[in-house]
């Protein structure tokens, strides 16, 4: 049997503001396995972030329960990672790239020599062997965000959650990142939980894809990408299937936007 990594039941998010509570997440339910590549789509403001945070332990569902292993998660966990957006914001600007992904590290209990390999081998798996005592503020946006995903990398997570990784670079490096995601996936078996607004980079990193509907949000569709593991930025989006995948999703997201879909059970 597959080994069930990450359980969210019945995860349910409310805020209190000074016009009353506002529901952010109404009720999200679903399982990832080990090993898999899941990504998460949506309306905007239907609570993608708001999701993850209650995932990472960074937020305190009002009700339901996640789990990592069967363990209830209620701080953040040791053997999870983050990767962000804003990665500038994320990235020490006095610290060189061997620094920035160093840093995490210290806090582990090892010793230098295996800090330093680490280091080493995460720094040349994201293609910045050359760059290693570069500042981050000499590198490019696309550069940059390589660093915190090395970062990331090197802690050795069970799981890396990406919340809009890519959103702030160009198309050209969206797709030389995404090649990256794929190949860290399936060089090294990481469990990625990846949330994009993007609907085709779903589709091309993605083993399944969740559809959120619009807020106060709960799962519309969880649909699996039939599409063969190895893909390429040119073949695979040529492919009639992949026409079709990313058109069932475009759709699903624009039934969640007019607030057309129908809530299981409802």
């Amino acid at each position: 049997m597959a080994d069930t990594l990450l359980t969210v039941e019945h995860v349910r998010k409310t805020y209190e503001s000074s016009t009353g509570s506002v529901e952010a997440i109404a009720d999200i339910s679903f399982t990832m396995e080990a090993g898999e590549l899941v990504c998460i789509v949506g309306p905007s403001g239907c609570g993608k972030t708001t999701l993850l945070k209650c995932i990472a332990g960074l937020l305190r569902p009002t009700d339901g329960l996640v789990e990592l292993h069967g363990k209830r998660v209620t701080a953040p966990p040791e053997n999870m990672a983050l990767v962000f957006q804003e990665y500038g914001r994320s990235l020490f600007p006095w610290l060189t790239v061997r620094g920035n992904v160093e840093l995490p590290l210290k806090h582990k209990g090892l010793s230098r020599e295996e800090r330093r390999q680490l280091v080493d081998d995460a720094i040349e798996a994201v293609g910045l062997a050359h760059a290693d005592t570069s500042y981050p503020w000499q590198l490019s946006g696309g550069m940059q965000q390589r660093v915190a995903i090395a970062r990331a990398v090197a802690y050795q997570p069970e799981v890396l959650i990406m919340d809009e990784p890519f959103a702030a670079v160009d198309a050209q490096t969206r797709a030389d990142l995404e090649d990256l995601v794929r190949a860290l996936h399936k060089d090294r078996g990481m469990s990625i939980l990846f949330v994009t607004h993007d609907i085709d980079e779903s589709v091309y990193l993605g083993q399944r894809v969740i559809v959120l509907s619009n807020a106060p949000t709960w799962v519309q569709e969880d649909l699996a990408i039939d599409l063969e593991a190895e893909r390429d930025q040119i073949t695979t989006r040529a492919l009639p299937r992949f026409t079709e995948l990313r058109t069932h999703v475009y759709e699903q997201v624009q039934r969640a936007k007019r607030g057309q879909a129908v809530r299981p059970g409802s």
